[in-house]
């Protein structure tokens, strides 16, 4: 038996321009009432140990024109999110039930000054006592955005 159907059009090759989508998101939800240093502090903390729990959200090293080397940077975009305290224990709950992985910084940790002394001041807190003052989310695309409903995008 021969088959004279044509065979399947490959899918064209992506191009530059083409816009990635990432099956995943990377979330902060910061505390609306944190001064501007804050928000960058507890944002940078919040988001420092998803390379190494997920060694794949971290993309390629970067180099320059002249070959001068630089670190290699989270492959997709952190996405800020900001809400009431209401809105960040919200999410906190939502990310549990999820069980997806999640960073926390309470207003506790603006008065400690080294990792020993962070880890501490939220062990001595139950979960439901914690002043968060912000959280970060790592997970599928769908299941961020649940954890977010309510939240609005940074200014």
């Amino acid at each position: 038996m021969n088959d004279t159907s044509p065979a399947p059009a490959a899918a064209p090759a992506p191009t530059a321009e083409a816009p990635v989508r990432f099956d995943t998101k990377i979330a902060v939800l910061l505390r609306e009432d944190l001064e501007t240093w804050q928000r960058l502090n507890v944002t940078a903390f919040l988001v420092s140990g998803l390379g190494r729990e997920f060694p794949e959200v971290i993309g390629e090293p970067y180099a320059d024109a002249d070959a001068v080397g630089y670190l290699p940077m989270f492959r997709q975009p952190v996405l800020v999110f900001e809400g009431t305290k209401e809105q960040v224990r919200t999410a906190h709950g939502r990310a549990l039930s999820r069980a997806l992985p999640r960073a926390v910084f309470t207003a506790d940790l603006f008065a400690t000054g080294n990792d020993r002394d962070n880890r501490a001041a939220v062990r001595a807190v139950p979960t439901a006592d914690l002043d968060l003052v912000g959280i970060a989310v790592y997970g599928p695309r769908n299941a961020v955005d649940k954890v977010l409903k309510g939240a609005r995008m940074h200014p």
